[in-house]
């Protein structure tokens, strides 16, 4: 296990319970580089969304678990934020609950001319994704996928 999925593995576990505690779900976990710094990341949900106080909770409460156990080794900023509207889906879960719903999708090289795609999620499984657009079905190979995320129109 590399050092950022042991990070994320133990903040997921940390955060477990303080979550359940404020009633919402961990969507996502993640522990990234940005230019020079280092960001730990906590995506919460529940049904109807999450509030800033609902964020702000549980950012305080896993900062002082994370300051008790102490196994981050690098300086790091914590965030405890929503997914968001556009949110990726990573997980099986993720695409799971976005079965019928309106995605973007983009692939590391050029499928039949192009990189990006937008279509109805139908379907997956652990190797492939599978969208409806207006002309077509069309299914990837996940490995190929660089990024699928909601898409909302405005």
């Amino acid at each position: 296990m590399s050092k950022k999925e042991n990070y994320e593995s133990k903040t997921e576990a940390l955060l477990l319970p303080i979550a359940e505690k404020n009633h919402v779900e961990i969507y996502d976990v993640e522990y990234v580089k940005e230019g020079s710094e280092w960001y730990l990341r906590a995506y919460i949900d529940r049904e109807g969304g999450v509030s800033i106080n609902d964020c702000e909770a549980v950012s305080r409460e896993l900062s002082d678990a994370l300051d008790r156990e102490d196994f981050v080794e690098d300086a790091y900023i914590l965030e405890v934020s929503s997914p968001g509207l556009g949110r990726v889906l990573k997980k099986d879960k993720h695409l799971q609950r976005s079965l019928g719903d309106k995605v973007e999708l983009k692939t590391y090289k050029p499928v039949n001319g192009s990189r990006e795609f937008e279509g109805i999620l139908k379907g997956f499984d652990g190797s492939t994704v599978t969208i409806q657009n207006e002309e077509e079905e069309l299914q990837f190979d996940r490995k190929d996928i660089a990024v699928i995320k909601l898409a909302f129109d405005f």
